[in-house]
């Protein structure tokens, strides 16, 4: 099976986004499998693909094998384009966005259905990076801290300062909307940061349960080694522009996904200036595909007008399809 997606000609004043790491769950893709081929034989593939059941662990967990990055990364790939191509088969020909994007792991995911990569290329490529990433913390561990309640400008210099005091790493990881940032670093350029971000009036500094540093340059190690994977993989201009976690602008050449792929493991990921761009360029409606309903919430905070959907079940699947069907 090839990932056989079909646009319609016109594009509709929508993005599509794909959720990254953190949005898993045990169960994801379970219903869509049962209600429709399609995302049974994206399962399928992915399983022949890695040689592992991934659609075992989607479907039943256990929740700390599906948390481990390394099956989280491909589970969330496959469950999210397994519910591009339900949506598909329920619709027979997929309205055309006038963007994809997807937060952080996700923009793979948004790649793939743009168009760009094939999706055992893409399986591959997460599941690699999800390895790497994971190899490279264990190296050099790190934290990443949830910043609530002050501008991005303040937490970039507070970051910053705290570097510098240290001779380590601290940058903004994800700025994920108005008031909710995450940073990244080792362990005492945090904690320097996190003291001077409470004094400088945080609502909240909490610290995430991981132990990998992402999205700075403490992956350094498993960006290199990804670009090698990344480079050996053909890269197509995708359908529609994929709008870059690191840029904030769209990309609509194949050169310009694989420098974006290449840079996001140790760039920010800048999701608030990803999503004001698709809202000032006309995007009425966000369509989250896959699990949870992280994205739309975000969108919720970014653009209040907007209209917002999730796409992770066959109710979901048909609600959207009555509208373009």
């Amino acid at each position: 099976m090839s990932l056989a997606l079909s646009y319609g000609d016109e594009t509709s004043p929508l993005i599509f986004l794909f959720p990254g790491q953190g949005s898993q769950h045990a169960g994801m893709g379970k219903e869509l499998a049962e209600a429709y081929a399609s995302a049974r034989a994206v399962f399928s593939e992915a399983d022949d693909v890695l040689g592992a059941a991934i659609s075992r662990i989607c479907f039943e967990g256990p929740e700390d094998v599906l948390t481990d990055t390394v099956n989280a990364q491909p589970a969330l790939f496959a469950s999210s384009l397994a519910a591009l191509c339900a949506l598909q088969e329920e619709i027979g020909c997929l309205p055309r966005p006038a963007y994809f994007a997807g937060h952080s792991m996700g923009e793979y995911t948004a790649a793939a259905a743009a168009g760009c990569i094939g999706f055992a290329d893409g399986l591959r490529l997460v599941r690699e990076r999800g390895r790497l990433m994971k190899e490279a913390g264990a190296r050099q561990p790190g934290r990443m801290v949830a910043v609530i309640g002050l501008a991005e400008s303040v937490v970039g210099q507070i970051c910053a300062e705290a570097a510098a005091a240290n001779d380590g790493v601290a940058q903004i990881a994800n700025d994920n909307c108005p008031g909710q940032i995450v940073i990244s670093g080792d362990e005492n350029s945090i904690a320097t940061a996190m003291s001077e971000l409470e004094k400088a009036g945080a609502r909240r500094v909490v610290p995430l349960a991981v132990s990998i540093a992402a999205h700075c340059p403490l992956m350094v190690p498993a960006a290199s080694q990804l670009k090698a994977r990344i480079e050996a993989v053909e890269v197509k201009e995708p359908t529609a522009p994929v709008i870059g976690n690191t840029s904030g602008l769209p990309l609509d050449s194949a050169a310009a996904i694989c420098e974006e792929l290449n840079a996001q493991l140790t760039g920010s990921v800048r999701w608030t200036d990803s999503m004001k761009h698709a809202v000032d360029a006309g995007v009425e409606t966000a369509v989250e595909i896959g699990p949870g309903s992280v994205l739309t919430g975000l969108m919720k905070r970014i653009q209040r007008k907007g209209k917002r959907v999730n796409i992770s079940n066959a109710a979901e699947v048909r609600g959207f399809a009555g509208q373009f069907g």
